[in-house]
């Protein structure tokens, strides 16, 4: 305790030792002013840098800037663990995302055993307008050909319509002008189903329903085989509501799409 209070008592009489010169020198011509600051900052700046080091010494902040400089490389060392750990995490996303689509396409062939397809990631999707169009990273090269039925686990996504060496593009059943031959499932009776702008372009509308046809909400509706395009009993969707017309020739059903297009990434080309 003496000797910091016997430090700093030094430490103020230098400074106002300094004061006094620079005051004093003040009242000099420029010329001897510069002159005199230099040869002052020659003899001071060393003492008071000197007295500087003794007083951080005696009162420890040279331990404290060496533990600030210590902290500051933990703190770097951390960053670079913490981006390495985020890097893995992100590779393991990867792996298990691979390893999900692997896991689908091996579900798709099981449930498809009957049919011989080929299994392709969807690279473009457009199914906010009226398009309503996939691309898939599969073309000409895989055996891909024009109007070749696409399919989901869930069931029917639509027909192959442009086809490039290496992609095609797909047009979903969502589209207005994609009519698809189908059948009730319970009843068995035909309909036709196409697109519609019912529900933001996500649900279908059954039309061409027979006048004597009971359509019920709940019933399934498959494809029919007929129309040269889609192969025969492939899940479409469920009937959503039924809809009542003056006449009964315009009566018609919205119908819920069995596959979530929004979340589709993969899906099987049936090769006829």
């Amino acid at each position: 305790m003496y000797k910091n209070k016997k430090v700093g008592v030094i430490g103020i009489i230098i400074t106002i030792i300094i004061l006094v010169i620079i005051v004093s020198a003040s009242n000099m011509n420029n010329g001897k002013v510069s002159f005199l600051e230099n040869c002052l900052n020659g003899i001071v700046m060393p003492i008071q840098t000197g007295f500087t080091y003794l007083k951080n010494k005696i009162n420890k902040n040279d331990v404290y800037f060496k533990n600030m400089e210590t902290l500051q490389n933990e703190n770097e060392e951390l960053k670079n663990k913490n981006s390495d750990l985020e890097k893995s995490l992100r590779e393991l996303e990867i792996i298990k995302a691979e390893n999900a689509t692997l896991k689908e396409y091996m579900n798709l062939k099981e449930k498809y055993v009957d049919y011989n397809t080929i299994p392709a990631y969807i690279v473009n999707k457009d199914i906010h307008n009226f398009s309503n169009t996939l691309v898939i990273n599969v073309g000409t090269k895989d055996g891909i050909k024009k109007n070749m039925t696409v399919i989901a686990d869930q069931g029917l996504v639509g027909h192959i319509v442009e086809v490039s060496e290496h992609t095609a593009k797909v047009q979903t059943i969502l589209n207005m002008s994609n009519a698809v031959s189908s059948t009730i499932s319970t009843s068995r009776e035909s309909v036709t189903v196409m697109g519609t702008l019912h529900g933001n372009n996500s649900l279908l509308k059954a039309t061409d329903i027979p006048t004597d046809a009971t359509l019920l909400v709940g019933d399934a509706v498959e494809t029919s085989g007929l129309g040269g395009i889609y192969e025969k009993g492939i899940h479409i969707g469920t009937i959503k509501e039924v809809y009542a017309t003056k006449n009964i020739t315009d009566r018609y059903a919205i119908i819920e799409p069995a596959v979530n297009f929004r979340n589709l990434e993969s899906v099987l080309v049936i090769q006829k």
